[in-house]
């Protein structure tokens, strides 16, 4: 875990964003497509430490992301070059633009000020998506994030956020991946290596104590 002097220098209010990934109704919620991963997501707890972050950080200022993933009902787009792809347009529940199932899930509260970045292909929501220009315009130099699932989306998050300059700070306790034990597993072996790695408690502790930041 990050010592605390280092996670606070990182997370400047002024310069800090936290970026939710498919936390909507269609993957983690109560009719996911992926009822396992969303059991996950719940029982351990992460989707609960999410909403805590995202409050957080609607008090402080700091910018929040929503990164959702969809597809339009005709497939258009869409990308279907890997197995993962092909098994999801068979899956009971479709990730639809527009429909209940890409609106993110509760108990994250979106505010006004909330950017929802929507993605119709590939596995990651920053390559390929508004998310670089938009931190970038936002001034912003740290990405904390959060989400689902730890298997895909989120290594690709981290591993994208550092190649364009970002540092990246993940909430161990705030990701979720499946089975249980392959989430602890990545963060140790492969996360810990490029992202700063610590807790949804310290990075409370640490934008709390920061000065309150005002966007335009």
């Amino acid at each position: 875990m990050a010592k605390k002097e280092l996670l606070a220098e990182q997370l400047d209010p002024a310069t800090t964003a936290l970026m939710t990934v498919e936390c909507q109704q269609g993957v983690v919620g109560a009719d996911s497509a992926l009822p396992e991963l969303a059991k996950q997501a719940r029982e351990s707890g992460a989707l609960h430490n999410v909403a805590r972050l995202v409050a957080c950080t609607h008090e402080v200022g700091v910018q929040v992301l929503h990164a959702v993933a969809e597809r339009r009902p005709d497939g258009r787009g869409a990308s279907r070059n890997a197995r993962l792809f092909r098994a999801a347009e068979r899956l009971p529940v479709q990730q639809h633009s527009g429909s209940r199932a890409v609106r993110i899930a509760e108990p994250i509260e979106v505010a006004d000020e909330d950017i929802v970045v929507r993605r119709l292909h590939g596995l990651s929501p920053v390559s390929g998506t508004d998310v670089d220009p938009l931190l970038r315009n936002l001034g912003c130099r740290t990405l904390i994030i959060t989400g689902v699932s730890a298997n895909v989306a989120i290594p690709n998050a981290v591993f994208d956020a550092v190649n364009l300059g970002y540092t990246a700070v993940v909430a161990a306790d705030a990701i979720a991946g499946v089975p249980a034990d392959y989430t602890p597993a990545m963060i140790r072996h492969t996360l810990a290596l490029v992202a700063t790695v610590t807790t949804t408690d310290d990075i409370l502790g640490c934008l709390k104590a920061g000065r309150r930041v005002t966007r335009a």
